[in-house]
């Protein structure tokens, strides 16, 4: 089943981010290798594709695991939360309808 993971950015997380984006990539595109993921990306502060020091307020996963509690602990690993960018991380099931 499909799960979506709803991150939300602390205030002033951007430095952060940067610095665990390469090992957060890494593990979606683990995902993205196994087949598993639907859709992943960043939601920008602003109205603009790349919102530069604005930075970004949260981030976007939907992925496939077997399980809820897989879903959690694969959301809990993430290198954003060991880095300190996400306030909030809310996982729930996901049915994909569209396309």
């Amino acid at each position: 089943m499909y799960y979506a993971i709803i991150s939300e950015d602390k205030e002033d997380s951007l430095a952060a981010r940067l610095g665990a984006r390469p090992d957060h990539l890494a593990r979606l595109e683990s995902l993205r290798d196994e087949g598993r993921l639907l859709l992943a990306g960043p939601h920008p502060a602003i109205d603009a594709e790349d919102p530069g020091p604005a930075g970004f307020t949260g981030s976007l996963v939907v992925a496939e695991f077997e399980s809820l509690d897989a879903a959690r602990a694969w959301a809990d690993a993430d290198p954003y939360v060991a880095a300190g960018v996400y306030e909030k991380v809310t996982v729930k099931p996901f049915k994909h309808v569209l396309p």
